[in-house]
């Protein structure tokens, strides 16, 4: 069976922190690809103007272009209407049948996973990736029993056994690099030089060409 794991968010901009989770997760579950799906907007995050969709995805092809089993979806800039997270997993659950799907999220999104459109359906979609942040407290107090029998903790493991296909909530601390896209969007308005070093090199010439986050 295909496994394939989805990664949505803004990604304002991409950056190196995303790629490494994609190479270590591809590792980690031998994963056959991994989708970074950008949103128009987080429909749970009404306070926040992202930039344009169309420069993120533009963003997010040039810096995985190189690279064979990281992909970017449509699925979500192509929708009539900005769909919800419940709502793109239904669709790639029934159009992707015969393959196993995981669903990625950071840790700070886990942290507000309750104020998400249907959140306790779509921890029972599919699997559900959990990326913990370097000296970030995770925490489980907004969960339920049902949910907490579920979860797999994988920090300090190296490689992950996959024995069915049972929905279940991996917590991984693989990736150990912390970068913040909202740290780069600053770096960019006070002119800092070092936030190119925190971005994949065709991601750094896109921003200064079209002049992105000043």
């Amino acid at each position: 069976m295909k496994k394939i794991a989805f990664y949505g968010g803004s990604f304002d901009p991409l950056h190196n922190g995303h790629l490494m989770i994609a190479r270590k997760l591809i590792d980690l579950f031998e994963l056959d690809e991994f989708v970074f799906i950008p949103a128009f907007h987080a429909p749970h995050k009404k306070d926040k103007n992202p930039t344009s969709a169309f420069y993120r995805y533009a963003m997010l092809c040039l810096a995985t272009n190189d690279e064979p089993k990281i992909k970017v979806s449509k699925v979500e800039l192509d929708a009539p209407e900005k769909p919800y997270t419940v709502e793109t997993l239904l669709k790639l659950k029934n159009e992707l049948t015969d393959a196993q799907i995981f669903f990625v999220m950071g840790a700070d999104s886990w942290q507000e996973i309750t104020t998400w459109r249907e959140w306790g359906k779509v921890l029972t979609l599919t699997n559900i990736i959990i990326v913990t942040r370097p000296d970030y407290e995770i925490g489980f107090s907004h969960i339920t029993e049902d949910i907490w029998e579920r979860i797999v903790d994988l920090r300090q493991k190296d490689k992950l056994q996959i024995t069915n296909y049972e929905v279940r909530i991996y917590i991984t601390d693989a990736v150990q690099l912390d970068i913040s896209a909202t740290e780069i969007r600053q770096k960019i308005r006070e002119k800092a030089n070092d936030w190119r070093e925190l971005v994949p090199n065709e991601v750094a010439k896109y921003i200064e060409k079209y002049k992105l986050y000043i």
